[in-house]
């Protein structure tokens, strides 16, 4: 399955300056099998994995020299280590953090080997360490698959080719919206972890889709119990799924459990952002760039990173999802509020930690809010996510005309136009907020 961060990799591979790259990201998101793709343009691939192979870790236990660490993996694995011709690449490295450590040795010794990190706890060991290899390594975030990349899976090459380089101002015919529609609904319902999409590219079945999407949540949940040297996984579990019953809505910790403190409802949240399972949404004044310059710590929303997991979690009807017309039936919206902010981290750069935002005013009689604020160059994006084809853009225009912005998107079911300064963007193509 061809992923748009194989480029971003291939790049890196023809960089004459690289660094030490690593990977970051939620466990199932495909970082394994991304770098191993890469692998296959290299004349040797040396792949170790520290959480299966337990003993290589005594290669790291010494002084940490780039070349005897080669030398031993070479004579271990029975696989040649040379500058160039090999793509040495340590998986599951937060299990080894003398491995994490080594990683800034081989970027000043050994700057002719391609040698990329990857894990998927790993903001727990890099927590941990005293120190880190500050500007000698490279940084990729990974997450599910986008709604482009889902397409390209299922064999989609043709429409996701005329969404792409399709005019903003014109609606599209009808009949190519009404089969992205279709896709959307597929999509929606089950999400953008790599198995899943892979599931149903191969056999078009629902059912097996959330029976993958049932195991990858009982994994993900077991794998909790990873984290239970600082929070009970108890109430990791409960936090979790807190999480998708307030969706699109202010985080509220004191109604996260009933039986924990607000800092120990804290502390699990941010283990769960962590790891790569949430994302906050911040809120902003969005009084000018950046945006994070004006931010509230105190009041955010919290989505899930995988809209396929959030629907399963909450328990989606399946019969009548996959007949409705109209969205806001499901869960009053929540599902595509959900979709469109990891839309919006999918398509920002790979190479900074995602970022969101939300705007809201709260005053007597007045109250506004609008879902996402992206930043554009020098420009504030406000964008109103709608799960039908009708609605009011009542906070969306309030927020236009007090902060003095130019133009707002509508995110909605609707075909593509515009009313005033506000353009109407399908749902399927938030992807082309970012295009130049």
């Amino acid at each position: 399955m061809e992923r748009f961060i194989h480029q971003e990799l291939l790049s890196w591979k023809e960089e004459p300056e690289r660094k030490v790259l690593l990977i970051r990201g939620a466990r199932q998101v495909g970082k394994t099998y991304s770098v191993r793709q890469l692998g296959k343009r290299f004349t040797y691939f040396l792949e170790v994995n520290f959480e299966s192979d337990r003993s290589v870790h005594a290669f790291f236990d010494k002084d940490l020299n780039p070349d005897d660490i080669c030398r031993n993996l070479s004579a271990y694995y029975n696989v040649p280590v040379q500058d160039q011709d090999t793509l040495l690449f340590l998986d599951e490295i937060q299990t080894c953090p003398q491995a994490i450590s080594s990683l800034r040795f081989f970027n000043e010794k050994r700057p002719g080997l391609h040698v990329i990190a990857a894990g998927s706890l790993l903001e727990f060991a890099l927590q941990e360490l005293p120190s880190f290899g500050v500007g000698r390594i490279s940084h990729l975030f990974m997450f599910p698959l986008s709604f482009d990349e889902y397409l390209l899976g299922i064999g989609e090459e043709g429409l996701y080719r005329l969404k792409t380089n399709h005019e903003t101002n014109t609606p599209l015919p009808s009949a190519i919206h009404e089969k992205l529609l279709e896709h959307l609904r597929t999509f929606l319902l089950i999400g953008g972890l790599p198995e899943v999409v892979y599931s149903y590219s191969e056999n078009r079945d629902y059912l097996k889709t959330q029976q993958v999407l049932d195991r990858l949540i009982t994994g993900y949940e077991d794998d909790f119990s990873k984290y239970k040297k600082r929070v009970p996984v108890s109430r990791l579990r409960e936090v979790f799924r807190y999480v998708v019953l307030q969706a699109g809505k202010k985080f509220i910790i004191s109604k996260a459990s009933e039986t924990s403190s607000h800092a120990q409802i804290k502390e699990a949240l941010e283990l769960l952002e962590m790891a790569g399972l949430v994302y906050r949404v911040y809120h902003t004044a969005a009084n000018g760039i950046p945006l994070g310059g004006e931010v509230s710590h105190k009041n955010y929303k919290v989505i899930l990173y995988d809209h396929g997991i959030f629907q399963r979690i909450l328990g989606l009807d399946l019969p009548e999802f996959l007949i409705t017309k109209d969205f806001s039936t499901i869960y009053k919206g929540s599902l595509t509020e959900q979709f469109a902010g990891t839309e919006i981290i999918k398509n920002q750069s790979c190479h900074t930690r995602p970022q969101l935002y939300y705007w809201n005013r709260e005053k007597r009689g007045s109250h506004a809010e609008v879902d996402f604020l992206v930043q554009k160059q020098q420009e504030i994006i406000p964008i109103e996510v709608k799960s039908g084809t009708q609605g009011k853009m009542q906070s969306l225009r309030i927020l236009l005309q007090e902060k003095k912005l130019t133009m707002g998107f509508r995110v909605s079911m609707e075909n593509y136009g515009q009313y005033d300064n506000i353009r109407v963007l399908p749902l399927y193509a938030v992807s082309s907020l970012f295009d130049a």
